[in-house]
């Protein structure tokens, strides 16, 4: 391995933010020879799968606060609502930054919704039971800051 690439290395494993200057000062004076390719195509991979943990993670939050809002409508409350605002807009700019992501909530939801009803039940301390087997909600629903189950 050449000094400059193990160079690159240190720097990547020492000092994120400064690997990350470096790099894109290599691509844009265009030193393509000397850029970190194996740790930047990992990053770059590690990217998407960050966006999709997160849109799946924030859909989760979303579900699990409608079936609360809907199936406990006494303890329902302003944190409940405003939490699902808050995830309801994180995913909407999630899907406006890269709305190739469309696809993969998707096919995640009747996972997600599956995870969502656990969470809820240990939250609630209803039964599984008490849940819909099948979502009942559409996604354009879930993503909609105007909807509330009743």
């Amino acid at each position: 391995m050449s000094s400059l690439k193990t160079h690159s290395q240190a720097l990547y494993e020492t000092d994120y933010l400064q690997w990350i200057e470096t790099i894109v000062e290599k691509l844009q004076s265009q030193d393509y020879a000397n850029v970190d390719w194996e740790n930047l195509i990992e990053e770059i991979a590690d990217m998407g799968r960050s966006e999709r943990r997160s849109l799946k993670s924030n859909l989760i939050v979303i579900l699990v606060h409608l079936l609360k809002w809907q199936f406990q409508p006494e303890n329902r409350s302003g944190s409940w609502e405003g939490s699902i605002i808050e995830h309801r807009r994180r995913v909407n700019e999630g899907l406006h930054d890269s709305p190739s992501l469309k696809s993969y909530l998707e096919s995640i939801f009747a996972e997600c919704y599956a995870q969502a009803v656990k969470q809820a039940k240990a939250e609630t301390g209803l039964t599984i039971e008490f849940f819909p087997i099948l979502c009942p909600y559409e996604l354009l629903e879930v993503t909609n800051d105007e909807y509330l189950p009743d």
